[in-house]
């Protein structure tokens, strides 16, 4: 037998990754984020194409470039801003297409492939896990699977309940075509895009033909708060039975939601008391009141004529839409969690924390950093949204300023300006729109990924800066 010492055997080269270094695929998480933003991209693009085609017009002629963008964009980014009334323009085809626009850019894209995977009973693969989670905006990949199938069920179960009740309004007051005009409004309103086919009654009308009925009013306000609360909220609440215990995101949606929807109820009834509902009785001030304090926080639908509300209502209408919906729900705006988290370190700095606690729960510090970045980031977008309106137009400055922040939240609701604004301020509301509806996924996905692979964490010396 050989000396074990002279056997030649072969070397295997193991190399330690320096931890010192920045991984090679370290850059790589940010991905998702390229890949939603490209997907709603191309569904936009796609939907541009099919609604300049003269199938899509009622009049049978090409749309301009520019306003089938603009529509396309609006309904990918479940916003509700229109250049036309959509009945009036819009043939059934043309309709059919905003509608899957829709529902696509309400779900998501990558979240319905997903769901069709699982459908045809095939694994998803770990970069396709990844995709879902950003998608749905949930931190785990821990019953990702049920969560896609969760979001897809629900949508369809809450759409097709919410049809068949505005069917019982609808369909006697149209006939048959209110069957269309049922499973339409429904869609729109749970995806929080709030554009409307009633123009049948007069163009640009919404929802105010409806101001007293009550089937129609709680069906789509219980639509837009349902589908505003979002998918993981869901979860949470159906797993409560089980588990007992509600995630601190969940009780803190709850919470910020039921607060808003209630005290901004009560602030448009006293700001509107004498003026946009002064002909109603009293019980549909109530109702209007409530369905005007649900629809800003990204659903689009009105009950009362926009325009004639007080300056001072349609700028506390604007900090509604910008807050707007929860995290991972069809609506938008900064999120109400985000908005939480930025009063709860106000507090915590008036009371001279060094933290920020929200229910007894400590919120981590990157959180805060995010939550402030994408306040500034929205906060600027809006701005100069805004400046280029009101540069191009001759409108009024809370009007420009109400266009931008109900672009910039996906909201939809108009004073009526939106038909009559030049390119430059159509081009800069689509871009408005389309930040509006990916940015919290690729804001705040590419602020984490800078900041959790630094290559190394360095120890600067600490300078002095006078602030307040």
């Amino acid at each position: 037998m050989e000396n074990a010492s002279n056997l030649k055997m072969p070397v295997k080269r193991v190399y330690h990754k320096n931890p010192q270094s920045k991984p090679e695929k370290a850059v790589r998480p940010s991905q998702p984020a390229r890949v939603i933003v490209g997907s709603f991209a191309l569904v936009i693009l796609v939907g541009t194409l099919l609604l300049m085609l003269p199938v899509s017009s009622k009049d049978g002629t090409f749309t301009p470039l520019i306003n089938a963008m603009f529509t396309a964009t609006t309904s990918t980014c479940v916003t509700g801003l229109v250049v036309y009334d959509t009945f009036s323009h819009w043939s059934y085809f043309g309709q059919g297409v905003i509608l899957a626009l829709i529902q696509i850019g309400g779900i998501g894209l990558v979240t319905l492939a997903s769901f069709f995977t699982l459908l045809l009973r095939q694994k998803i693969g770990l970069s396709n896990m990844v995709l879902t989670q950003e998608s749905v905006n949930t931190n785990s990949l821990r019953n990702l699977h049920s969560l896609v199938k969760l979001v897809i069920v629900s949508t369809l179960v809450v759409e097709a309940s919410g049809a068949l009740l505005l069917a019982t309004r609808l369909i006697p007051r149209y006939g048959v075509e209110g069957i269309w005009v049922s499973v339409f409004t429904a869609v729109s309103a749970y995806c929080n895009a709030g554009i409307d086919i009633f123009g049948r009654e007069h163009p640009f009308c919404s929802l105010t033909v409806f101001q007293d009925d009550v089937v129609v009013n709680v069906t789509v306000m219980l639509l837009i708060v349902i589908g505003g609360l979002g998918f993981i909220v869901f979860q949470d609440i159906l797993g409560y039975r089980k588990s007992r215990h509600l995630m601190l995101h969940t009780r803190t949606v709850l919470l910020v939601t039921g607060v808003l929807i209630v005290g901004g109820a009560i602030l448009f009834f006293l700001m509107e008391y004498n003026n946009t509902l002064k002909d109603l009785p009293l019980w549909q001030k109530i109702m209007a009141s409530f369905f005007q304090s649900i629809t800003p926080r990204t659903a689009g639908f009105n009950s009362v004529d926009v325009a004639g509300m007080h300056d001072a209502t349609k700028l506390f209408m604007c900090a509604l839409m910008f807050i707007g919906a929860a995290p991972g729900s069809t609506g938008g705006g900064i999120k109400v969690t985000t908005f939480m988290v930025l009063v709860m370190t106000v507090v915590g700095t008036l009371r001279n924390k060094t933290q920020t606690t929200i229910m007894r729960r400590r919120v981590d510090h990157m959180t805060v950093y995010r939550s402030l970045a994408v306040a500034a980031l929205s906060i600027c977008v809006c701005i100069i949204t805004s400046a280029v309106i009101l540069w191009e137009m001759d409108v009024a400055t809370i009007d420009g300023i109400f266009e931008a922040f109900s672009a910039f939240g996906t909201v939809g609701i108009s004073t009526g300006i939106t038909p009559t604004l030049g390119i430059a301020s159509k081009i800069a509301l689509i871009l408005t729109m389309f930040i509006g509806r990916v940015g919290s996924i690729s804001f705040i996905l590419a602020i984490s990924l800078r900041l959790a692979y630094h290559p190394r964490k360095l120890v600067l010396p600490e300078g002095q800066i006078i602030v307040g």
